[in-house]
């Protein structure tokens, strides 16, 4: 690594007068020139309410082009989003802050021929106000009822269930899933998925128009497919039973951690599949044992606990012998960028004078984008897209298998990888692949399906989904922008092959259909994704020729591990119902398959941006039943990758379609994991995961020396913690040792903000005053003319007090500042203003109640830990705590709880903190940060980690007046008791 790449290449972010981000500027720095030193800037703009309206990424901006703009409401809601990438939406809210109606896939020209309307429909006002349905209508199309959405009463029978109240029948676009009953801790113990009637066929779309659901059952298929659960006290899950009866049950140790795991097949012993685990003290994985007998252990760096080393064998007195399997050694750079893995299992080979070492390097610019590296691959590898290679059958002992090879990527100022070169000396194996890049947009395809930049664009629909795969492939998509179907084979005049796919309400897949034609008969195989289990069958013509069921079990450690189990139609050469162990690489690829006795099945390594470079397996057969793959996601029979939100296109190394999440990963809505898919990964197709939110986060939300005890106790204590948006002036003033303020404080921070509306075209002045009194991110004491003092705490007396100062001469502060330089008093800033806190046990995620001991153990959590890292920040001064309240996830239950009587005075809750945001927020969980910027991407966060939203949350609050809301259950209850009083005062006058 050449240390000159990264010399004085600093990330600069230049701040208006109001400290908002108008600038940000980086240095790019490519290792085949290090003299050459390209200045890159991101450019954004702010309404007068200073709020986001415009950003320019640097390749965009030069030509005159902004990535996004946005039109805003006076609170800051974005009303109209325009993207290049992604079209035009416009959403629209109820006076309740509901979602009303939406209107998306509107082109950037305002091409409206393929333009979809969603709009929401809510109960009358005199009830609570829950979603009743949801209606789609594509322009020039009929508008149908795409949800539909049923709750339970509030019967005897239903409150046993724990279900009063609640959702218990949803109507999606796959068919209806429904919740028999719920345990206290808000686990589903039974829930029932059924498919509409024809779901095979995607021209079937759902809609759910009728009265009531006698008729939406009309359009239901028969066949009902029911998962039940047994959880603890606590919410953990105990034991699943699958839709075919196959059991799989958990034990967690004290800490709430996976202790055990065993799998009952119907009508089966139980076996073992997880034996023990070990942990350190931080949480992190050190050993894992399953239950064919083969050891896992991970090793760490101790400065920065990065995985070092992950080691696979089979121990001493294992019965299929003591052997190492797979030994992955990583190397990084200093700031965590992998540029080596080794694998110490395999032997260093030599084939035509090449020395041939199981090593991959990677090389980076000064950006950290991957611009080159080289490994190992088959000596018969040619270019791959969507047509897979064949695996090595038997596995290869002899060194003509392998080769080395070297891939190179070029880069645009907007990072869209525009090329990929690859070079296998020895096997003459040389190929471009070459990605035309639109000059409107982020938008990119195969050369061959476009020279020109101008011709992209053509190629995507205006909300971003690519409409052709490869010349002669077409993709067709639903109203909700995701895949539904892909023509790989197109005949004029006949049947074409295809695959397509089908959703549920929340986009994850339920249902894949392919077709292919053979001869004079057509191959159908479906896949039917259930919770633990994949129901897979094949049928020739009308005759079903296999029935596989596929049982995923859930808690494995880091292993991924499946039982096929075959009802009918199993192939020659296997038995049935074997275990399937998949021991994965840093970045979640399946590398390593062994079976029940420990032995090897398969072995697979991959290309940085996807691709099989090696594969190998025992037989022909087992191979063909592998489906997990590069990054641990199922390769679809077009050879994308689904990752859950998004598909991937490995050969090209970008995805399908723009991010639904929007930028939450940056402007450029194409890029898988910021060019760097060799340390880092994507779990959902939303966003990378690990340091990219990190640097972030150190600059506005939590200060850098505390973002490690986050860290720290979201892995040891399997706890997701987020945080709202502090401000950079917040962060400096908490690093530099001032106070953090509680409740008792109500007053606002001075800033550039802050001092703007209240001392207008002066505000300028008034901060440079603030600036040179030391006085900028400290809370002030105001009046309307502006402000008059400080907050501080004063250690002798132990009081929290305002001391007068002056914006308008720094003399009058010298008193001030004497007794802050002598520690006499200390000012105070604003705390770390926490969002969420989610504790995890048994694949499940809780809320902690408001001002429980489960609560305050988290915040003394934090602030010990704040307190060992820095020291002036002692754990017993309360003043000096960085978290000084609970979670605003708690807020509505703790003001009911706890301050009841302000609740029933102020007629309801304040809205602003009621309801979740201001965003953005940002969460840690397991150790790595991510960036929420609406209540959207932080449901989705919920439901990811299989949480329930808090029941104030998952309905729309009543407005009160005055920016007060309430909940409809409460409001009833403080009509009433304001009734009450008023009456009392009545009497009482």
């Amino acid at each position: 690594m050449h240390t000159s790449l990264f010399s004085h290449t600093p990330s600069v972010t230049v701040l208006d007068n109001r400290g908002l981000s108008v600038r940000s500027i980086e240095y790019h720095r490519h290792p085949d020139t290090l003299t050459t030193t390209n200045e890159r800037i991101t450019r954004q703009q702010y309404n007068p309410g200073g709020f986001l309206s415009r950003s320019a990424d640097p390749r965009l901006q030069a030509t005159g082009l902004a990535n996004f703009t946005y039109i805003t409401d006076l609170a800051g809601n974005v009303l109209c989003a325009q993207g290049v990438d992604n079209g035009t939406t416009v959403s629209l809210n109820d006076v309740a802050g509901r979602p009303f109606i939406a209107v998306s896939n509107v082109g950037v020209t305002g091409d409206k021929s393929e333009a979809v309307t969603h709009t929401w429909q809510y109960e009358a006002a005199s009830l609570a106000g829950r979603p009743l349905s949801v209606t789609v209508q594509v322009t020039g199309k009929t508008a149908r009822i795409a949800e539909r959405f049923v709750y339970a009463g509030n019967s005897a029978a239903e409150k046993k269930l724990n279900l009063a109240g609640l959702c218990i029948s949803h109507y999606d676009t796959a068919g209806q899933e429904q919740t028999d009953a719920i345990a206290l801790t808000g686990v589903p113990q039974s829930v029932t998925r059924r498919l509409l009637k024809d779901a095979d066929n995607p021209d079937n779309v759902a809609d759910w128009q009728g009265a009531d659901a006698s008729a939406w059952n009309e359009l239901l298929g028969a066949e009902t497919l029911t998962t039940q659960s047994t959880a603890d006290a606590t919410g953990a899950v105990l034991t699943t039973t699958d839709a075919k009866g196959n059991v799989q049950r958990v034990a967690y140790d004290i800490a709430g951690l996976l202790a055990g795991s065993w799998l009952t097949l119907k009508g089966g012993q139980e076996q073992v599949i997880v034996k023990s685990l070990t942990c350190s003290a931080a949480g992190q994985k050190l050993r894992e044992e399953h239950g064919n007998g083969v050891v896992t252990t991970y090793s760490y760096e101790p400065e920065t606990q990065r995985l070092t080393g992950i080691k696979t064998e089979r121990p001493a007195g294992h019965t299929s012998g003591a052997k190492v399997l797979q030994d992955l050694r990583y190397d990084y750079d200093p700031v965590g960028n992998v540029l080596s893995i080794r694998n110490d299992a395999e032997e260093t080979r030599f084939w035509r004078n090449q020395k041939v070492v199981p090593e991959n390097t990677y090389v980076y610019d000064s950006l950290y984008q991957l611009v080159s590296t080289t490994g190992c691959e088959m000596a018969n590898a040619g270019q791959q897209s969507s047509k897979f290679p064949t695996a090595a059958i038997p596995l290869p002992t002899d060194s003509a298998a392998f080769t080395r090879y070297t891939r190179t990527y070029a880069y645009d100022n907007g990072g869209n990888l525009t090329r990929i070169r690859h070079n296998a000396a020895a096997t003459n194996n040389r190929y471009t692949t070459d990605i035309t890049i639109s000059d409107r947009s982020n938008r990119g395809v195969l050369s061959t399906l476009a020279k020109s930049p101008s011709d992209v664009d053509g190629l995507f629909t205006p909300g971003g989904q690519q409409k052709q795969l490869q010349p002669g492939q077409t993709l067709n998509w639903t109203a909700r922008n995701e895949l539904l179907k892909v023509s790989p084979v197109q005949r004029d005049g006949k049947a074409s092959d295809s695959e397509s796919y089908r959703y549920d309400c929340g986009s994850q897949r339920v249902l894949k259909v392919s077709t292919q034609q053979t001869g004079n008969s057509t191959q159908t195989q479906r896949a039917l994704y259930l919770p633990g289990l994949e129901l897979r069958t094949t049928q020739t013509g009308s005759t079903e020729t296999e029935s596989l069921q596929v049982i995923t079990v859930g808690e494995a450690g880091r292993a991924q591990v499946r039982v096929l189990h075959w009802a009918a139609g199993k192939p020659a050469g296997v038995n049935n119902d074997p275990l399937r162990y998949s021991y994965d690489n840093l970045t979640g690829g399946s590398q390593l398959e062994l079976d029940g006795s420990g032995n090897l099945i398969s072995m697979e390594e991959y290309y940085p941006y996807g691709g099989t470079a090696i594969l190998a397996a025992r037989s022909q057969t087992e191979a063909n039943y592998k489906t997990i793959r590069y990054s641990g996601k199922e390769r679809d029979a077009t050879g994308l990758y689904y990752y859950g939100y998004r598909y991937y296109q490995p050969w090209v190394g970008r995805w399908l379609s723009a991010d639904p999440a929007g930028t939450v990963d940056g402007l450029n809505l194409y890029l898988l994991v910021g060019n760097n898919p060799t340390s880092f990964h994507d779990s959902n197709g939303l966003l990378r995961e690990g340091q990219s939110a990190r640097k972030l986060v150190g600059e506005a939300f939590v200060h850098p020396l505390h973002m490690q005890v986050f860290e720290r106790i979201s892995i040891e204590k399997n706890i997701a913690m987020s945080v709202r948006e502090a401000g950079t002036f917040t962060i400096t003033a908490l690093g530099e040792g001032a106070a953090a303020k509680g409740h008792n404080i109500l007053e606002k921070t001075i800033k550039p903000g802050s001092l703007k509306s209240s001392y207008g075209e002066k505000a300028g002045a008034a901060l440079e005053q603030a600036k040179a009194s030391g006085f900028v991110g400290r809370v002030g004491k105001w009046d309307k003319s502006g402000v008059q003092g400080i907050y501080a705490h004063n250690k002798a007396g132990g009081e929290d007090l305002a001391y007068p100062i002056s914006l308008t001469s720094t003399m009058d502060n010298e008193l001030v500042n004497s007794w802050i330089k002598h520690k006499v008093i200390t000012p105070y800033t604003g705390d770390y203003d926490m969002h969420d806190i989610i504790k995890f046990s048994g694949g499940r995620g809780h809320i902690p109640a408001a001002e429980s001991a489960e609560e305050r153990g988290v915040k003394d959590l934090i602030n010990r830990g704040v307190a060992q890292v820095d020291p002036s920040r002692p754990f017993e001064l309360t003043a000096m705590n960085v978290i000084r309240h609970g979670p605003q996830v708690s807020f509505v239950p703790y003001m009911w709880e706890y301050e009841n009587d302000k609740v029933v005075k102020d007629n309801g809750y304040l809205g602003i903190v009621a309801r979740p945001g201001p965003f953005p927020v940002a969460m840690v969980h397991k150790g790595a940060w991510s960036i929420f910027d609406t209540s959207e991407e932080l449901f989705n966060f919920y439901a990811s980690t299989n949480t329930a939203l808090p029941t104030h949350w998952q309905q729309s609050f009543i407005e009160r007046g005055n920016g007060m809301v309430s909940t409809p259950q409460h409001a009833p209850l403080i009509d009433k008791r304001r009734t009450v009083q008023q009456r009392w005062q009545k009497v009482a006058s």
